[in-house]
């Protein structure tokens, strides 16, 4: 057992009776089970359980007169109530026990926060010789937005088997919703008039339903016939990212922020959408905060924070992996990914700018479905050319009943302005592949190339998963459901003799395409590299140290090289494939324009601008806060002109993507999400290595080309080599090192296998994706998290 964990598991001393609580909500629910078996046999059998429960379920439910809307939402809060507490101990210097610290409300209770602390030294090891700037350890710390409400700030730590998952960071509750307007400040206009000292825009907003009042509402309208043609998400009970808005809870981007009204007058586009649908507009989802606009300048921070693999929210938290809860939910919509594994909502909106959705899909054993961008609306606080609205539910037919009723043109959405052939005519569902087709072998006729550049075996943690995905996609792609499989070619995997190799490459493409678009591209030094890292853009091209794309014998800056290059008479470099041509990280613009944009059109009295918004924020680290001053003072967007940008490289990727499709007659492409399995949470991460970043397979490819993919659960990994943190040799900072001893894991983990295709291939994925999941059904609710008895009491 690693210090780390030895460290973790001490906590759970210290959350002896919230593990006494969980066991008695277990042992009820065992005594009203048995008490249904003994004297109501036939209630049992009617009904209605939110476990697992699609979207169609619930409907069947409240037209068959188990359920009603309003019960099926009291079911999903009595499970907030079990389930959505803090599940991370502070990483202090010395592992000393803090006073007792609550924060905000939720689902009627503050939440209570654990005391027990782990010693630092359990993560990073040698810390009397760290010799670099001072770590910035966990300490509690007061909300800017409410001086009643304590916040966890700094390094932490997932405790083991805490029960707890912290996936919902808001809950559409009266009362509760807006800290602007919380407690009797958001009282129900039939109760009388808001008391004395309530804020003027509370007035208009305690007229909107809370997520009980909105179900009690269609309950009435349709009891036990709703108008499903009409309304496809009735009742359908959703979370989304606190990147987005509802305009009836608090949306500050997971930030401590105080705003004079935390709550938007609008929704985000696609949240209007699922409203309008039926749904229940029910929770906003614990996330990484938006981080907003940061550069470089003349404010220094003189402290550290080893970020890891920690993405929290400054005011919701981290959430935890319900499998595991000392490991990783991944990604910054990590709090949907777990909230939807869990049971906690019924789907999730998510955000993906590098692998944000998917990782929280892959990690939590979850679906997840993004499309061509455009065909779904962005919104919120991001909106950039990277960034899609991506869909989290149990099941591929759930998340395409969801694409189904939000899909097209958003006005407010630049980038949804998308050819209308893009959209068909019949809804998405038309391709789903059902569990009776599966004998009939439904892929017949399908070209699915393996992508072996995502499967490489770089360290012994990338080994279980490689293998295992391998050969399931060949028993169930290929030879249980008839797809033609392909495979392309990478040095680091060996050639599969049971698989056609692919005609014209990935770096075939790249030759042809690299040069007559972004010749700047062969202009990057190792020092530009060095100097802009993966962080951001690199630093201009032009500088010093040898041509990172460098070939033996050519000039790769010369005409000549690229001319020959693009004829197939040069070689193209060794370092140049789909894994490295993402790492590259071409420039977005600086965000104080569209954040400003965003903020101006909030109107809020007191943040009205990025320069007011630091002003008023709390920041993750000290690092996030100078680098938030510095982009204040920042007046221009503009980017380096000797540097290809996000758009730019955005179509030359999508021509890559789609004349090796074309060539090779692909239809989808096939691949493990990611190859190693999942870290201790603020813990040490796998190194990067051959450019396979260590959160995913391929962190920002499927972003970069805006093609739909589709992650579908594909079984558990069982086994690990836990990475870890060591002290670098001049003593100033932490780095990882890949784990060299294999250890049986806890609890098997999800993996995930990733279904994508070029742009306007969103029927063929959804077709791939459906039928493997028909005939494999590998999704399992996570143990630790079952029924409450709570949920049944109404039903």
């Amino acid at each position: 057992m690693t210090a780390d964990v030895k460290g973790r598991s001490k906590v759970i001393d210290a959350t002896g009776v919230a593990v006494a609580k969980r066991l008695a909500r277990i042992l009820g629910f065992l005594i009203l089970v048995v008490a249904i078996e003994m004297f109501a046999p036939r209630l049992w059998s009617q009904q209605f359980h939110i476990e697992e429960a699609s979207i169609t379920d619930i409907q069947h439910a409240i037209q068959a007169g188990q359920t009603s809307c309003k019960q099926v939402v009291q079911a999903y809060i009595a499970r907030a109530k079990a389930y959505n507490g803090v599940c991370t101990a502070l990483l202090t210097k010395d592992g000393v026990p803090i006073p007792p610290a609550y924060g905000m409300v939720r689902a009627g209770t503050p939440i209570k926060y654990p005391t027990q602390t782990v010693p630092a030294s359990t993560v990073f090891p040698d810390l009397a010789q760290y010799a670099g700037p001072a770590l910035e350890f966990g300490t509690m710390i007061t909300s800017v937005s409410d001086p009643t409400v304590q916040l966890q700030y700094g390094l932490r730590v997932g405790i083991p088997e805490v029960g707890q998952l912290d996936a919902l960071e808001t809950l559409n509750i009266r009362g509760e919703r807006s800290i602007t307007c919380k407690g009797d400040f958001d009282k129900n206009p039939t109760d009388g008039p808001l008391p004395a000292g309530a804020p003027a825009a509370c007035e208009e907003f305690r007229k909107m339903p809370d997520a009980l009042e909105r179900a009690a509402e269609l309950d009435k309208q349709y009891g036990r016939n709703p108008d499903l043609k009409r309304l496809p998400l009735y009742c359908s009970v959703m979370e989304l990212k606190d990147w987005y808005d509802a305009k009836d809870m608090r949306a500050t981007g997971g930030n401590d922020v105080n705003s004079a009204m935390d709550a938007p007058k609008v929704d985000s586009p696609d949240v209007a959408g699922m409203r309008d649908k039926g749904a229940i507009i029910y929770a906003v989802s614990t996330a990484d905060s938006v981080g907003g606009p940061t550069a470089p300048g003349p404010a220094k921070s003189d402290k550290s924070f080893p970020m890891g693999n920690l993405q929290y929210s400054v005011w919701g938290g981290q959430a935890c992996n319900p499998y595991d809860t000392a490991r990783v939910s991944r990604g910054t919509s990590n709090g949907s990914g777990a909230a939807v594994a869990a049971n906690l909502s019924t789907c999730g909106i998510c955000e993906q700018s590098s692998a944000s959705c998917k990782g929280p899909a892959s990690r939590n054993g979850v679906v997840n479905i993004l499309t061509t961008k455009g065909i779904l609306g962005d919104g919120g606080f991001s909106t950039q050319s990277g960034d899609r609205v991506g869909i989290h539910c149990k099941t591929v037919k759930d998340a395409v009943v969801v694409l189904d009723a939000i899909k097209g043109y958003k006005s407010e959405d630049m980038f949804s302005a998308i050819p209308q052939t893009l959209i068909p005519k019949e809804p998405f569902a038309t391709d789903l592949v059902p569990d009776s087709a599966v004998n009939d072998k439904p892929l017949k006729g399908v070209r699915v190339a393996i992508v072996r550049e995502f499967m490489v075996k770089h360290t012994r943690n990338d080994v279980a998963i490689s293998d295992q995905l391998d050969k399931e996609i060949k028993e169930v792609l290929r030879d249980k459901l008839g797809a033609t499989l392909v495979e392309t070619q990478d040095p680091m995997y060996p050639d599969d003799p049971t698989v056609p190799n692919v005609a014209y490459s990935f770096r075939d493409a790249m030759s042809e395409i690299l040069p007559h678009t972004v010749p700047e591209l062969f202009w990057r030094t190792t020092e530009s590299m060095a100097r802009g890292g993966r962080g951001g853009a690199p630093a201009p091209g032009t500088g010093s140290g040898d041509p990172l794309f460098a070939v033996p014998g050519w000039d790769v800056r010369s005409s000549e090289y690229l001319t020959a290059l693009e004829m197939h008479k040069a070689p193209l470099s060794d370092k140049l494939n789909i894994r490295s041509i993402e790492v590259q990280r071409f420039a977005n613009p600086n965000g104080v324009e569209s954040m400003s944009k965003y903020l101006a059109e909030r109107n809020d009295e007191r943040v009205k601008d990025w320069a007011s918004w630091v002003a008023n924020a709390t920041f993750k680290t000290d690092a996030a806060r100078v680098g938030s001053q510095n982009a204040a003072m920042k007046q221009t967007p503009r980017l380096a002109l000797d540097t290809p940008t996000y758009l730019e490289m955005q179509s030359v990727i999508r021509m890559i993507i789609l004349k090796t499709m074309y060539e090779n007659k692909v239809d989808v492409f096939v691949n493990p999400e990611q190859t190693t399995p999942p870290y201790l949470l603020g813990g040490a991460m796998e190194p990067d290595v051959n450019d396979r970043p260590s959160r995913s397979c391929c962190q920002t490819f499927t972003a970069m080309i805006g093609g739909p993919e589709i992650d579908v659960p594909a079984g558990f990994v069982t086994t690990t080599y836990d990475p870890q943190t060591v002290l670098r040799s001049d003593k100033k900072d932490y780095t990882y090192v890949t784990g060299s001893v294999e250890s049986k894991l806890p609890h098997p983990m999800p993996t995930s296998l990733m279904f994508w295709s070029g742009p306007g291939s969103d029927a063929n994925v959804i077709k791939v994706a459906s039928a493997y999941e028909s005939a494999t059904h590998h999704r399992a609710p996570p143990p630790s998290f079952g029924p409450v008895p709570e949920e049944y009491a109404k039903h």
